[in-house]
């Protein structure tokens, strides 16, 4: 059976009817772990004649003269025209529970109109959090897979030069904030949805009423579902042992249309009332075709250039096709005699929505 136009409709053409298991840690998250992101500005030297143009990127300028200042070196007033140096934005995120001494991934984005941060090496950068404290530094030489080769006449750019990264180029001077640990957990889930935290709540209480002999879990909503942590164990024992747990997820029924790329997602879920379908374009096709009027010799006239149009104009179209299907395999058998190329199936699906006959939610990126 083949796929929907060579494969742009990702829809298996069997799906079981059950869901597969899933561990409760892969669909939810703890309250409080979460990452820490941290931004500083700094500068990246040892750039090979692609950095900043001074005059171009003043701030990159006010930044070397700067450093220098700190380093006993006084430039002030002189015109610095090296282009070695580029000054860049530097990010970082940090897991929860990240400690001081702990190493940090940094990613390294130019700011002014260096062509390639290739080759450079950061500075030593102050990293700070939303609350303008300072957490970590980070320091090393970039690492940059895109470059950039250009030539009197011609350029070559492969990925973006501009961008690097720096491997534990950063080191944790201060540990994030946490919250307090006084027992009272929350789980949120990545894809909210009641089912789904009731399945949580469920498998959680029937290990914990087997491992401690009590519940320890309650939904709030379809989001949240609060843990009362046993006394007799810690958080991260307590987490580890509840986070393998299997539970079979409820999500609902959803169609994603990227109508750029032609890419169509089906939900399992999805169903479609049974609905009658015929789809037809319009092709106008306009043909110049250049002719050359040659005027007599010694008549006095000029050779011009007309031109010659033709407009072709033609429809196509089918027969109505009676679309419907209760399971996600017999939707697809009904796409797939359909027969239309990704746009036409956009259409289709958006049309189907229109009616009122496409029962699940249609998000078009």
């Amino acid at each position: 059976m083949r796929a929907i136009i060579a494969g742009l409709l990702f829809a298996a053409m069997a799906v079981p009817e059950c869901g597969a298991e899933v561990r409760l840690k892969d669909i939810s998250w703890l309250r409080g772990s979460r990452d820490y992101q941290l931004i500083g500005y700094g500068l990246v030297v040892g750039l090979s004649g692609t950095g900043d143009t001074l005059r171009n990127a003043p701030f990159t300028e006010q930044a070397l003269q700067s450093m220098l200042d700190r380093m006993g070196l006084n430039v002030r007033g002189q015109a610095l025209r090296n282009r070695n140096a580029a000054a860049v934005i530097v990010t970082a995120d940090v897991q929860g529970g990240a400690d001081v001494g702990t190493k940090i991934d940094v990613t390294v984005s130019a700011l002014g109109d260096a062509t390639s941060l290739m080759g450079g090496s950061l500075l030593l950068t102050t990293l700070s959090g939303p609350d303008t404290a300072s957490y970590a530094n980070a320091q090393g030489a970039v690492s940059v897979t895109g470059f950039d080769v250009a030539g009197q006449s011609e350029a070559v750019t492969q990925g973006v030069p501009t961008v690097g990264r720096i491997s534990n180029g950063g080191t944790m001077e201060r540990a994030p904030p946490q919250p307090p640990d006084d027992g009272n957990l929350a789980l949120e889930l990545k894809n909210p949805d009641f089912r789904t935290a009731i399945a949580i709540v469920d498998a959680i209480n029937a290990f914990a009423t087997k491992r401690f002999g009590r519940k320890a879990a309650y939904e709030r909503d379809g989001r949240t579902v609060v843990l009362k942590r046993p006394p007799q164990i810690s958080t991260p024992r307590f987490m580890a042992e509840i986070g393998g747990l299997s539970i079979e997820p409820d999500t609902a029924a959803r169609v994603v249309i990227d109508a750029r790329t032609g890419t169509i997602v089906i939900g399992q879920d999805v169903q479609i009332s049974t609905v009658a379908i015929t789809h037809g374009t319009l092709t106008v096709r306009v043909s110049e075709t250049p002719v050359v009027s040659q005027p007599a010799p010694r008549s006095g006239g000029r050779t011009v250039t007309t031109s010659q149009t033709q407009i072709e104009v033609g429809q196509t179209g089918g027969p109505i096709t009676l679309l419907g299907g209760t399971t996600l395999s017999s939707l697809v058998n009904g796409l797939n005699k359909v027969g239309l190329k990704p746009a036409g199936i956009i259409a289709i699906l958006q049309a189907v929505k229109t009616a009122g006959a496409l029962q699940a939610d249609l998000v078009v990126q």
